[in-house]
């Protein structure tokens, strides 16, 4: 889910490391059947721009649409999207949860649907909606929107209702063919059923000598029929191949259909039929089974094993026999394994866990249990806060995208559970590496106003959440926000006496000068909170971000080899601790201090350093502002329509972090002096059809285009070494143009990874 490939995204919003197909998840088993659907869904999608498969829960609803976008995906030039919805609890999150499978990051503050339908505006793609049913309202507002602003866009949804939207097709999904075992005419058996092959196939998947014959044809058309060809049940019941033959199955399961059959008299018959595959599958289980089971429900999407260790053990189910039992989850289908970029991990169908939540609740331990996932990713936060200014900075950023979905539950949990409010802030305030580092700045910006609206006693606690919902605000370009939030913070620190929040409160106020180009007020605040921050023994990410835009201040005031001094020392302490994102920042002041100079090569190889690592992280003001001195730089080398392309694409990056350039005439000063040089050598007509060019790069196209000499392994040498010093040359040659505080659009900028000082 990285991206689009096409043009680059208007305002105010960019893309992660894209692939032309969008963000398909690839098949785990062989598709079986439901040929007739797929092309009818396919059809139905040339003529209708909404369609929406309805039908019971483990009908397939999902896996049919799937496969129809993935065969239709080469009529979408801008790619096929999922978003998957079954996690998304909070209504109010249902727009973040599709910005996020779009891959595109905003910081402006505006409100998502803005960013959607700017977005989808002008592409042609195809966006699968997987699960709406407890969103239908919210989900239909939003499809009728984008339907409305996106005339390129189409729609393929999937739930147990309708959306009710105009123009919407439905498509009601039947479960797979399943007749009644028997004979033809001719006393040879019936050709195989879609429902019996799918069983046969994830039988031999369990039993690898399990084969179709005469011998049990009719017994898998007999357990197949019972079963209503609901594919979730089938492959229930091939699970339990490992331990039952066909005919012990088929026994049991006409015991549980007996017993499960109707369910309550008010629930509709396919909530029946869909109950009584669970159930058989539930009653089937061990007591311990059944027991991790519902205790498994308190997950949201997946989970990994110290999680449920931890969340799921007691006296009635030790830590110790956790694994065990998960395996045989595992073996029995109820719980599947997959392999995330963060390591192994286990997760349960949507249908499965409610019907485990069901008898979570039954039990009455419901709360105490999400009190238990509560505290164990209030535990992972803090140790990935931690860990953020180490060489595992990017372990954690991995970490962290497996885990959203159990951070928001965490984080809902703490903020409806009325007993300690001081938890929902802490949860909230300790996320910050995410929200900033991680590219999540709208969505930490909801969590933190929530949880500052609770009262707590907790002073410590509600300083921190103000000194980062008071960044956040500095980033998104809210200064009122962010200066409520940290003069709060520094009357709390002065009134208590807590340094840490004060040097916070410092740091931040001095990065909202500096992106208001009040330089010598910035200078005062930064080097008064590195002051701070060294008597209180803290050093971290902030920390080197501290440093790094103090150098910014400093050489906006003339005193160049005083930045590159302070540069240098925060990329040494960064190579200590190998911490990669505040070190670009270092970076990029000595890449610009060697251009200046005449040393192309080395600004050039710098720059190649830290663009890769910005555009990882997803910082947008970093990636920005390599690309924007790569361009002089590939100017100054002797190529003004190379350069001129890199200059449009970092323009149009601007439009996605905000103000061109931060409004600022010292920000803006290198950017004027390299366009005038490329007009000159160009002319107009030709640099305007080579900014154009640059402005319908993606952003991750531009980040390999602006790579691409280091890729090919060669480069041009420099035209002449006088080409920076015309560039770089100023009516004010003491104020010389060196990065912006970093507004950390991709998250790259300032972290509150709170590690004291070695």
């Amino acid at each position: 889910m990285r991206g689009f490939q096409d043009s680059e995204p208007p305002a105010r919003e960019t893309t992660r490391l894209e692939r032309p197909a969008g963000n398909l998840p690839a098949e785990l088993t062989r598709f079986i059947g439901r040929h007739t659907e797929v092309a009818a869904l396919m059809r139905e999608l040339t003529t209708s721009r909404l369609v929406t498969v309805t039908g019971v829960g483990g009908v397939g609803k999902s896996r049919c649409a799937v496969r129809a976008a993935r065969e239709a995906r080469e009529r979408f030039c801008d790619g096929v999207w999922l978003v998957e919805l079954a996690a998304v609890r909070d209504p109010e999150l249902l727009e973040h949860a599709v910005v996020e499978a779009l891959g595109v990051t905003d910081h402006t503050g505006r409100p998502p649907r803005v960013v959607l339908t700017e977005r989808l505006a002008e592409r042609r793609l195809l966006l699968v909606l997987d699960g709406f049913e407890h969103l239908v309202e919210q989900c239909a507002a939003l499809v009728h929107e984008l339907l409305r602003q996106a005339p390129g866009l189409r729609i393929l949804a999937t739930g147990r209702c309708p959306l009710g939207v105009a123009g919407e097709r439905l498509y009601p999904l039947a479960p797979l063919e399943a007749p009644a075992p028997g004979s033809d005419e001719a006393g040879t058996l019936a050709p195989l059923s879609e429902a019996a092959w799918l069983f046969a196939e994830r039988a031999a998947a369990v039993l690898p000598e399990f084969t179709l014959d005469e011998r049990n044809h009719k017994l898998v058309d007999d357990l197949c029929h019972r079963l209503d060809g609901i594919p979730l049940a089938l492959e229930l019941a091939a699970g339990r191949l490992r331990t039952l033959s066909l005919e012990q199955t088929l026994a049991r399961l006409d015991d549980r259909f007996r017993l499960l059959v109707g369910g309550s008299r008010g629930a509709p018959p396919h909530h029946q039929t869909l109950r009584t595959a669970i159930g058989w599958s539930h009653e089937l289980c061990t007591p311990a089974q059944r027991l991790l089971w519902a205790r498994l429900s308190v997950f949201a999407g997946h989970f990994d094993l110290e999680a449920a260790e931890y969340v799921c053990s007691g006296p009635d189910l030790p830590a110790e026999e956790v694994l065990d039992v998960l395996t045989e989850l595992v073996a029995q289908s109820v719980v599947s394994r997959e392999d995330a970029l963060s390591g192994v991990r286990y997760r349960m169908l949507d249908t499965l866990r409610a019907y485990g939540a069901d008898w979570l609740a039954a039990t009455g331990d419901t709360d105490r249990l999400r009190r238990r996932h509560r505290d164990w990713f209030t535990g992972l936060v803090t140790w990935c806060e931690l860990e953020w200014f180490s060489p595992r900075q990017e372990q954690v950023a991995l970490r962290v995208d497996d885990e959203m979905t159990n951070l928001r539950a965490a984080l809902d949990f703490a903020l409806s559970d009325g007993e300690d409010a001081r938890l929902a802030l802490y949860l909230a305030a300790t996320m910050a590496f995410c929200w900033i580092g991680c590219g999540r700045l709208s969505e930490g910006r909801v969590w933190l106003d929530r949880a500052l609206q609770l009262r707590t006693e907790h002073a410590e606690t509600r300083l921190k959440a103000l000194w980062v919902v008071g960044y956040v605000a500095v980033l998104q370009g809210e200064p009122e926000a962010a200066v409520r939030a940290l003069h709060e913070c520094q009357e709390g620190a002065e009134r208590t006496g807590n340094a840490r929040a004060a040097a916070y409160s410092l740091h931040r106020t001095g990065c909202l000068a500096l992106i208001q180009d009040e330089t010598q007020r910035a200078e005062r605040l930064l080097r008064a909170a590195l002051e701070r921050f060294d008597e209180a023994g803290e050093l971290n990410s902030d920390v080197l971000m501290c440093q790094a835009q103090l150098a910014m201040a400093i050489a906006f005031q003339g005193d160049l080899p005083g930045a590159v001094a302070l540069c240098e020392e925060a990329r040494e302490v960064a190579d200590e601790h190998g911490e990669r994102w505040a070190r670009t920042y270092a970076l990029y002041v000595l890449a610009f201090a060697a251009w200046s100079r005449g040393d192309t090569g080395t600004a050039r190889a710098l720059l190649e350093e830290s663009l890769p690592v910005n555009h990882t992280f997803r910082d947008l003001v970093g990636t920005v502002l390599a690309l924007e001195l790569l361009a002089g730089i590939t100017a100054t080398e002797g190529d003004p329509a190379e350069a001129a392309v890199l200059q449009g694409a970092a323009g149009k990056l601007w439009d996605s972090v905000g103000m061109q350039l931060f409004g600022s005439k010292a920000f803006n000063a290198p950017h004027v002096a390299c366009q005038q040089h490329l007009v000159r050598r160009l002319g107009a007509a030709r640099f305007r059809e080579c900014v154009q060019e640059g402005e319908r790069l993606s952003t991750a196209r531009a980040v390999a285009r602006a790579l691409r000499r280091r890729n090919r392994g060669a480069g041009e040498q420099p035209e002449t070494p006088g080409g920076a010093r015309e560039l770089t040359a100023r009516p004010e040659p003491a104020r010389p143009a060196l990065p912006p505080a970093p507004r950390a659009e991709g998250g790259e900028q300032e972290r509150s990874a709170g590690g004291q000082r070695a």
